[in-house]
């Protein structure tokens, strides 16, 4: 007893005041968020950052038009409304198939609700136009070339893709945006193909 008398006294106050079960329950959230994202996002994919509500993030990107231009996201998505997909990198297997060919599909259905529609990819832009040309992509939609990540970092959707060769690259997803604000946004898990599909967004558009 007279062990605990004298621990007691000495204690330091943030013990005595219960601080330290703060401490420690802070350090297990942080220990069970590890987890979390350790088990739920393998293969280097990273906890999306942006949500609906949020405004997208000014960035710079590159297209090809009268030769290579730098647009700005401000002058692409302030005062319209526009569908983005993006998709892991221009001509590959499931990009080319299924994900841009159901936007070329499925353009004028956007058009006709006053929704343009951009692609973009962490590649460079003259993949792009040259992966448009062959997608036979109609001349209102834009081919967007983040080569450098920087759109898709700021995003929070970027991914670790160097096990394949391919180093950084985007995650696949599409959103919603009106003036520059989110209003949808559908993201693939690792390896899947289902929410960011045209079909999947006109059907939430409605």
């Amino acid at each position: 007893m007279w062990f605990s008398i004298v621990w007691w006294a000495a204690a330091p106050r943030w013990w005595k005041n219960g601080s330290h079960f703060r401490v420690f329950k802070r350090l297990e959230n942080t220990a069970t968020g590890f987890m979390y994202h350790r088990f739920t996002y393998p293969l280097g994919v990273k906890d999306m950052t942006i949500r609906t509500g949020e405004r997208l993030p000014e960035a710079t990107l590159k297209r090809i038009g009268e030769g290579v231009e730098t647009v700005d996201t401000r002058a692409l998505f302030d005062g319209n409304k526009t569908v983005l997909f993006a998709v892991p990198g221009a001509f590959t297997p499931t990009c080319s198939e299924r994900h841009l060919p159901g936007f070329v599909a499925h353009y004028d259905d956007f058009r006709q609700r006053g929704i343009g529609v951009y692609c973009v990819s962490v590649n460079d832009p003259f993949v792009m136009q040259a992966w448009g040309k062959d997608q036979h992509v109609p001349d209102g939609m834009q081919m967007l070339a983040d080569g450098n990540g920087d759109f898709t970092r700021a995003l929070g959707l970027e991914m670790d893709a160097s096990g394949y060769g391919m180093g950084l690259r985007s995650r696949r997803y599409a959103l919603y945006a009106e003036d520059g604000v989110v209003k949808g946004l559908w993201v693939e898990a690792p390896g899947e193909f289902k929410v960011s599909s045209a079909e999947h967004v006109l059907a939430e558009l409605g």
